[in-house]
């Protein structure tokens, strides 16, 4: 029997493995994830985020594999966009490829269909004297004694400072950041704790947290959505982030997404996340 010149034989043997490699990448549905931060995902695997992967996984035949990074500045760039690296030599894969929940058209990443829209809402504590406000506009008519007391919390920036800033509510504000960098609770944690201590008896958060904190209490909290105007936008389609230039797997992902809208709109609303519909306007799709 004819054998093969050895360079050869090492030859066939690189490739196989080389394609062993790939076969066993593609096996994998490889997110970027935040291992604290509830309700979207978490190390244990409970948040909507993580529900949606383990959909699309299966699917594709794929397991999901976590690339676990808080969610602070760098982010994109210490997962999405960081190769790994095989000794000295920089492999063709990355940490990660999918990031499950960025603002449609997001300029950081390339980003699908948008999956859901929800907006902010006013998240007040009951039985703190606030139960007659059913609308955020009762909190700028308020007489000044009464306004006075208000305590309620105030982000380094967003939508509800800005709405905030515009009704002269400013000096009621309690501080808070908008990435903190505590390693034991995310936003969402910490104002549920401070709420409960309270420190604050109403928050202008995005919806899906404060159904988290409302989650934790359901008879202890009311919500009320806040409404976009020509000033201050509240509502917000989100969708999932890819690598620039990875057009391949958005296009993958917007099939699963059209294909599984119910289940993944299902998934969600099972969290209590105020939900409106995708229109059209909403439905937009990065082009690039």
């Amino acid at each position: 029997m004819r054998t093969l010149p050895q360079h050869i034989t090492y030859l066939a043997i690189l490739i196989l493995a080389a394609c062993s490699f790939i076969a066993s990448a593609e096996e994998k549905f490889k997110v970027c994830a935040d291992p604290l931060n509830p309700p979207y995902s978490t190390k244990n695997k409970d948040g909507f985020e993580n529900k949606i992967a383990e959909l699309f996984a299966k699917e594709l035949g794929q397991t999901v594999e976590y690339y676990w990074l808080p969610q602070r500045i760098g982010f994109i760039r210490n997962s999405l966009n960081a190769p790994l690296k095989d000794s000295d030599v920089e492999s063709n894969e990355y940490k990660c490829d999918v990031i499950m929940g960025v603002p449609a058209g997001y300029d950081l990443t390339l980003t699908t269909s948008p999956y859901y829209k929800s907006t902010y809402v006013l998240l007040i504590a009951k039985g703190r004297g606030w139960d007659d406000i059913t609308d955020p506009v009762q909190l700028v008519n308020l007489p000044l004694q009464r306004q006075e007391s208000l305590k309620i919390a105030m982000f380094d920036r967003g939508p509800g400072t800005v709405w905030m800033q515009k009704n002269d509510l400013l000096d009621q504000g309690i501080p808070y950041q908008s990435m903190t960098g505590d390693g034991d609770n995310n936003v969402a944690m910490q104002i549920e704790k401070d709420l409960k201590a309270k420190k604050i008896d109403m928050v202008i958060l995005w919806g899906p947290m404060a159904s988290y904190i409302a989650a934790q209490n359901p008879k202890s909290y009311s919500m009320i959505p806040m409404k976009s105007t020509p000033d201050v936008q509240f509502d917000f389609a989100m969708a999932m982030g890819v690598r620039r230039g990875d057009q391949a797997r958005k296009e993958a992902l917007n099939k699963l997404i059209a294909a599984k809208a119910d289940n993944i709109r299902s998934i969600i609303a099972s969290y209590h996340i105020p939900l409106l519909p995708l229109d059209k306007q909403t439905a937009h799709e990065d082009k690039d």
